[in-house]
């Protein structure tokens, strides 16, 4: 058998990943022959066949392929491990911590709060990512990341989770409307997103007075757009809501408003590094401040 490569195996979880050739080389800035040619290096060192393309065109691992990627993974995993620990070894503040929430907190929260912490550690580079989805942390798509409730299952095994404090609903209209907000559409999300606190506090007031509208949204920052230019009323967090000079809370008769607990998680081979707890201190004291101004 070849010597194995483990640069051959990040070919292997990039096709994983991207499905084509071209989607890894783009992944890891090659071209798709260069792609190809390292694929076949790896399967001639290991004599078996790690992929096959299916009917849709796409690149699937086979049962060879599934075992290489699982075995890829931990190694990819553990060298991340390693090079944590060692650029943790000092005790600056220096390097890039990614950071992930969904994209009103990242917009309306971490964004204005941002200027502060990079002045303070210029040699800092943060990146904040705007994301509906959870992004796994155990395979460092992110190195922390804010979430709207407690982790549960495999996720809340594997990380280490703190709970920072409560994300407060209410409704908001726009402050330009002059008529009566009772008559407003309710703005809400998508089938997709029904199983949230506030989409099914929207859909209970919808049952109520029967003024649904005919526009729903995938995401907050949407939703708030809406209600800004007029087009109905909604439930907004209050730490972003009430900063916002355009908007006004309404008054609605009914259930008490939701509250989501808002938790910070990070990995537990990187909480020891000085620019990760510098951001993890930061996250939290932005959001305390504007739990306890509005």
């Amino acid at each position: 058998m070849q010597a194995l490569d483990w640069n051959d195996f990040r070919y292997v979880l990039a096709l994983m990943r991207g499905g084509s050739h071209s989607a890894a080389g783009r992944q890891l800035g090659v071209d798709p022959t260069t792609v190809g040619r390292r694929l076949r290096a790896i399967e001639a060192a290991l004599g078996v066949s790690l992929f096959e393309r299916g009917a849709d065109g796409i690149m699937c691992l086979t049962q060879a392929g599934e075992i290489a990627a699982r075995r890829a993974e931990t190694l990819e995993a553990e060298i991340g491990r390693l090079k944590e620990a060692m650029q943790g070894a000092d005790n600056s503040a220096s390097g890039t911590v990614r950071v992930t929430a969904v994209p009103i907190l990242i917009n309306r929260v971490l964004v204005p709060a941002v200027a502060g912490l990079m002045a303070q550690h210029p040699h800092l580079r943060v990146e904040l990512i705007a994301e509906s989805r959870d992004l796994n942390l155990t395979r460092r798509e992110a190195d922390i990341a804010i979430r709207l409730a407690r982790p549960t299952g495999d996720t809340g095994g594997r990380v280490l989770s703190k709970r920072i404090g409560k994300l407060r609903y209410a409704a908001y209209v726009a402050n330009d409307i002059q008529f009566d907000t009772a008559t407003l559409p309710w703005l809400t999300y998508d089938d997709g997103m029904a199983h949230l606190p506030q989409a099914q506090w929207i859909a209970k007031a919808v049952e109520r007075d029967g003024n649904l509208s005919s526009l729903a949204f995938n995401d907050a920052e949407a939703i708030l757009h809406g209600v800004q230019v007029g087009l109905g009323r909604s439930l907004l967090p209050c730490i972003v809501a009430d900063q916002i000079s355009g908007l006004r809370r309404s008054n609605v008769a009914g259930a008490a408003f939701p509250e989501r607990e808002i938790w910070l998680l990070t990995h537990p081979d990187l909480r020891h590094l000085v620019r990760v707890d510098v951001v993890l201190t930061w996250i939290e004291a932005s959001i305390r401040k504007l739990e306890l101004a509005f």
